[in-house]
C-alpha cells in the first residue's frame, strides 16, 4: 500500500501489477514507467517488470487499516485483465466486501471483461466498491454502455488523460466523473473545450464532477483551477447508505 498523491484518493492498493497497452489512452502509461523504475531499484514486487503478477500476500492488508480511507485498487495494474483469474478478482472482492468502513475505487479499460463477469454473476457488489471505466476518447465510449449495465452500486468515469472530445455522453446510472489532462515528458494536448463541454454534461445530468489536472509537462504549474476555483465533487458515499 502506499499514501497517494492523486487527488481524488487517500492511498493506493496493488493485489495485482503489471499490464499491457489495449488503447490510445496507454500510450504513455505512468504505471509501466514506474514499474520499470522499481524493478531498477531492487524492489521485489516488481522483480518481473510490468509483467502481469498477482499477490496473495497483498490480501490481507485490508484487514490491519483502523481509520477510514478512500482506496484505489490497482494503480499498477488492470483488475480486469485477462490473465487475471476470476477466482482472484472474487478474492479481491471478498477483502473489500469485508472491509464495508473503506471505500474501494476500481478502475479498468476492460470493461468488456467486466460486464462478462457481471452478468456472468461472478461479481458480488456491496455499496463500498465504486466501479469505473476509463475514457479517454470517443473511441472509448463503449466502456460507459458496459458499465451502465453492470450491477456495481456506485460508477464511475475517468477522462484521463482526456485526449479527445466526448461529446453527448450518455451519464445516466454515472455518479461520477473525473477529468484530467496528460502529463510527463512528452504530453498530448488537452484542449479546454472538451473540459468545459464535459462539466456541462455532468451538471445537466446531476453528476458529480472532479478536474483534477490540466496536466502538461509541468502539471504542478498549469494546476487545476477552471472557472477560477477547483472541482472536487465527489458522489455520495453509498457505502453509508445502507
Amino acid at each position: 500500500m502506499a499514501q497517494s498523491s492523486i487527488e481524488w484518493t487517500d492511498m493506493t492498493w496493488n493485489p495485482t501489477t503489471g499490464c499491457n497497452k489495449i488503447s490510445a489512452g496507454c500510450k504513455n502509461c505512468y504505471a509501466e514507467v514506474m514499474s520499470r523504475r522499481l524493478e531498477a531499484m531492487g524492489v521485489e514486487k516488481y522483480k518481473d517488470g510490468f509483467e502481469l503478477r498477482t499477490h496473495e500476500k497483498d490480501l490481507e492488508l485490508p484487514y490491519q487499516w483502523k481509520k477510514p480511507r478512500v482506496v484505489f485498487v490497482n494503480s499498477m495494474s488492470d483488475l480486469f485483465h485477462k490473465k487475471v483469474p476470476i477466482s482472484f478478482i472474487q478474492k479481491v472482492f471478498k477483502v473489500m466486501r469485508d472491509n464495508p468502513q473503506h471505500v474501494f475505487q476500481v478502475l479498468t479499460k476492460r470493461s468488456d471483461l467486466l460486464l462478462h463477469y457481471d452478468q456472468k454473476g461472478l461479481l458480488d457488489w456491496s455499496y463500498n466498491i465504486w466501479m469505473g471505466v476509463s475514457v479517454e476518447d470517443e473511441k472509448a465510449m463503449f466502456r460507459i454502455d458496459d458499465l451502465r449495465n453492470t450491477n456495481a452500486r456506485t460508477k464511475f468515469l475517468s477522462c484521463e488523460p482526456l485526449i479527445g472530445p466526448l461529446s453527448d455522453m450518455n451519464l445516466k446510472g454515472m455518479d461520477w466523473v473525473i477529468v484530467g489532462g496528460e502529463s510527463g515528458r512528452k504530453p498530448r494536448p488537452m484542449h479546454s473545450e472538451w473540459v468545459f463541454d464535459i462539466k456541462r454534461q455532468c451538471q445537466k445530468a446531476k453528476v458529480a464532477f472532479f478536474f483534477k489536472q490540466w496536466g502538461g509537462t509541468n502539471k504542478k504549474k498549469a494546476g487545476r483551477l477552471l472557472d477560477g476555483k477547483t472541482w472536487d465533487e465527489m458522489p455520495t458515499n453509498k457505502a453509508k447508505a445502507k
